[in-house]
């Protein structure tokens, strides 16, 4: 097999397994998928919950509620902590120190 040129159009069996290494299995979670890098409408379950690991406060939010205010694509890690963010009376003032800490167990 000769090499490619810089000008080449790179083999589809490399695009495929680009596909394959980043999980583009066309929206659906395997199941060693990462909860916490799911996209909203991915995560199971009606209630979602996320705890702070500093003040050990607990979020709870309807799925519904929650597609509706961040909609389907976002990140569920993201929404983890935006849930957090917006209810959070832990503020020292210092950016480094604000906020609450979600836990991704």
């Amino acid at each position: 097999m000769r090499g490619l040129a810089p000008g080449d159009d790179l083999p589809d069996e490399y695009w495929q397994a680009l596909l394959e290494a980043a999980g583009a299995d066309g929206g659906q979670a395997g199941p060693g998928t990462s909860e916490r890098l799911l996209l909203l409408n991915q995560v199971p379950g009606h209630v979602l919950r996320v705890d702070c690991r500093r003040c050990g406060r607990i979020v709870e939010i309807q799925k519904a509620d929650a597609l509706r205010l961040y909609g389907a694509e976002a990140v569920w890690r993201g929404v983890r902590q935006r849930l957090l963010d917006d209810t959070c009376t832990y503020r020292t003032g210092r950016y480094e120190e604000d906020g609450c800490w979600p836990s991704f167990d």
